[in-house]
């Protein structure tokens, strides 16, 4: 029987890699994502013969993701992977950066991902291969001028990791962090090419990574080759944190 995955931000940019790769390796995806765009992905999802399903939430809406949660179980009959993806910015200078901007990134990256692991838990400790994968990000590393909130955000996802990993691993599940770099996303798309030209000089590597790339690592980690690995944060990012 397929394994199932659900993948929070999944209709666009990296969380669409990875819905795309996980079917790859034969498991079941449920995207959910605030924004439209799930039929076609669905659509390439079928093509790869596996079943799919398309959800409307708001991440940051606890009883939300709850009626969400119960529909997924219920249409999939479980849930193997979590992929917590979920993910926006709203960049200012601390000084002109707004409370409703701090408290809606922490909202929907932070929090956003303890709904959906409070949510699930008990249905993942119930597979045999329970794997919970969150995106985080350099700039909760190593901090990004302008992401006050954005960084704060991911921070608070390593911390979640760690101790999810902790408290879930007696019942075999494991919790990872990946932490991307600068990627090739719409995110990306819109900034300056002087900004743009600017990053890629502080990347070792010299250029932006692929959402491919993120999906490639995040299918290892959801894959049974990675049932020793638990409560890290891998960087995906060309060098730029090193």
């Amino acid at each position: 029987m397929n394994r199932v995955a659900v993948v929070t931000g999944g209709f666009g940019g990296i969380g669409r890699a990875i819905a795309l790769r996980l079917a790859q390796d034969n498991v079941n995806v449920a995207i959910v994502d605030l924004a439209a765009g799930g039929d076609e992905l669905c659509f390439e999802l079928h093509r790869l013969g596996v079943k799919a399903g398309a959800y409307r939430c708001d991440v940051s809406d606890y009883e939300e993701v709850k009626v969400v949660c119960e529909k997924i179980v219920a249409d999939f009959g479980g849930v193997d992977i979590l992929i917590n993806n979920a993910g926006i910015t709203k960049d200012k200078l601390l000084l002109r950066m707004t409370e409703a901007d701090f408290d809606r990134v922490i909202d929907v990256n932070l929090k956003g991902v303890f709904n959906f692991t409070k949510q699930l838990a008990k249905v993942l400790m119930r597979s045999k291969s329970g794997r919970i994968i969150n995106i985080s990000s350099v700039s909760g590393l190593m901090g990004n001028t302008g992401q006050a909130n954005y960084s704060a955000s991911k921070a608070g996802i390593i911390g979640f990791t760690k101790t999810i990993a902790r408290e879930l691993a007696p019942r075999g599940v494991t919790c990872n962090a990946v932490a991307p770099g600068f990627i090739d996303t719409d995110m990306t798309a819109g900034l300056p090419e002087q900004v743009k030209t600017t990053l890629l000089g502080t990347i070792p590597l010299g250029r932006m990574g692929k959402p491919g790339e993120v999906a490639e690592l995040v299918a290892f980690l959801a894959s049974e080759r990675a049932g020793y690995i638990t409560g890290e944060v891998i960087r995906i990012d060309g060098g730029l944190a090193m």
